[in-house]
């Protein structure tokens, strides 16, 4: 073949440090967008996004000329720079070290897109930390708890 051809789409999940209730309503769809242009400046396209104030939940469609980690690297540091200047309130804005990331096939997105807007009244009845471990377990995902919560 003399082309490489790819569908690479991933279920990024990751929380903001010691899941401080950062990401506000004012400034989530913002979030959201400024994430969606790293993400095109890096060859890829959010394809949905949401979360609560504590973690964001991101529909990706990877570049195939990158390895995820580095994207990742990318998306969670300018974004981090950028909402620090959204205002004095997140002048201590981090994300946690690490991300959940979990590969789906096209005929999963409507779901996960219907899964991901219902975010936060998901969360009204389970904690982020209950929804990654089970995430992690539904894909058989080896894990230590004692490095999942930084």
């Amino acid at each position: 073949m003399s082309q490489t051809l790819t569908s690479l789409l991933v279920h990024l999940v990751f929380s903001t440090k010691n899941r401080e209730p950062l990401i506000t309503p004012d400034v989530e769809p913002n979030l959201f967008a400024y994430i969606g242009g790293i993400l095109r400046n890096n060859q890829s396209r959010l394809l949905d996004a949401g979360g609560d104030r504590d973690h964001v939940h991101l529909l990706i469609s990877q570049s195939k000329n990158l390895a995820l980690s580095n994207l990742l690297k990318e998306v969670k540091g300018d974004s981090s720079l950028w909402i620090k200047s959204q205002g004095r309130e997140f002048r201590y804005f981090h994300w946690q070290d690490g991300y959940g990331a979990f590969s789906f096939g096209k005929s999963d997105l409507p779901a996960l897109q219907k899964y991901v807007a219902a975010q936060k009244d998901h969360h009204k009845k389970q904690t982020f930390k209950e929804e990654l471990i089970f995430m992690l377990e539904e894909n058989g995902i080896e894990y230590d708890e004692r490095y999942l919560w930084n």
